[in-house]
């Protein structure tokens, strides 16, 4: 009966969802999330004893948020552009406020005020306005490419200055270079001339530069990264231990000894977790299917005829992405660690559903749209661009 419901020949809501929804980019995501429910398993026990939760603490909590999780990537996959413009709009001012709240009455972990209780439930406002930002930096810059008189990249830029410098003060650099990395990608795609990219780079150097003589903590980092003699290197060093003990195929869930030491192995250092337990094979199919998502995104914008839909595509492939990478070579010791999670494998509630959030609305903007030919007069699926599907 319920698959019934799934039928080409109803003309329910869920069969036209299914039936217009990209199914290769939905079944990669949902590859995410089961990764990340087994890494739950495997890799956070470990982390709940050492700090004296319950053993299975960690890998409960992620479960329950994992259902709003999916909730909030389906409902997010119904909305037109328009509904998503406007719920993008709506959720930028609120966690906007919010962040700015954090400043002042925020929960203060490792140095930093990023989190704010609402109800009992702690959330990190700034992950939500990622994904709000870049809806809305899109729909700015497609409104001045089609009527040039007006300012959206200037307002686009008076919001990213706002949002950085709530950023930098809480502080969270990850965060601030990512909605920074994101808004150059979005001005790259949308082709502005190579003089203000390498403009932009420069002042990103001036900014980094900043950045490590301002905050103490980026300094240590720095400092540790360079010449990790002077600095305390804990962290990296058993996320290295874990990604090398596994070799090929792992030690086998729950039996990577590396993780029992490494205090995030559940969230930032997960992709070292997952090496130690399932191996460098696992962890190159866990790329790969990241790379898949980029990809398939990047491909889907380009057959999108309306130009808001195509940028506000780009600009969530690209955040994605970019995070996924900021991750990886934290994990790899190519860069000083950022605390940024790896989407929808690493352990955090207001991550995921942020995520989903605007990964949901991307696949709403994806969906083929129906047509009605003028021959049988019945509903066929085009793609943007024009390619029918049976």
């Amino acid at each position: 009966m319920f698959l019934r419901e799934f039928s080409r020949e109803r003309k329910t809501p869920l069969a036209e969802w299914w039936w217009t929804v990209d199914r290769p980019l939905l079944a990669a995501l949902f590859g995410l999330l089961a990764a990340g429910v087994m890494m739950s398993f495997a890799a956070s026990p470990a982390v709940a004893v050492r700090i004296g939760l319950s053993e299975w603490h960690f890998t409960i909590r992620h479960i329950i948020f994992l259902v709003p999780t999916i909730g909030v990537l389906i409902a997010g996959s119904f909305l037109s552009s328009k509904q998503a413009r406007r719920l993008a709009f709506v959720v930028l001012i609120v966690m906007s406020a919010l962040m700015v709240l954090t400043l002042f009455i925020g929960t203060e972990i490792k140095g930093s005020q990023r989190w704010i209780s609402l109800m009992g439930f702690s959330l990190q406002p700034s992950e939500f306005v990622k994904p709000a930002f870049a809806i809305i930096a899109a729909w700015l810059i497609s409104e001045q490419m089609r009527a040039p008189e007006l300012p959206g990249h200037l307002l686009t830029i008076a919001i990213l200055i706002g949002i950085a410098g709530v950023l930098l003060l809480q502080p969270d650099i990850g965060q601030t270079a990512l909605v920074v990395l994101t808004w150059a990608g979005l001005l790259f795609i949308s082709g502005i001339s190579w003089w203000v990219i390498l403009v932009l780079g420069g002042i990103s150097l001036a900014g980094i530069t900043a950045a490590y003589f301002m905050f103490p903590h980026v300094t240590r980092r720095f400092d540790a990264f360079l010449n990790p003699e002077t600095g305390d290197n804990y962290q990296v060093e058993k996320a290295l231990q874990s990604l090398l003990e596994g070799g090929w195929f792992g030690l086998g869930p729950g039996e990577g000894m590396a993780k029992r030491a490494l205090p995030d192995a559940h969230a930032d250092f997960v992709f070292s977790a997952a090496a130690g337990e399932f191996g460098i094979l696992f962890c190159l199919g866990l790329v790969a299917l990241i790379a898949f998502v980029v990809a398939r995104c990047m491909y889907l914008a380009q057959l999108q005829q309306n130009l808001f839909s195509r940028l506000a595509i780009s600009a969530i492939a690209v955040q994605f992405g970019m995070q996924a990478c900021i991750n990886l070579l934290v994990n790899l010791n190519l860069i000083p660690p950022k605390g940024m999670t790896l989407p929808f494998v690493s352990s955090g509630g207001t991550s995921m559903i942020a995520i989903a959030f605007g990964m949901g609305i991307l696949l709403g903007l994806t969906r083929r749209k129906p047509e009605h030919t003028i021959q049988s007069g019945l509903p066929t699926f085009r793609m943007a661009a024009g390619q029918e599907v049976a």
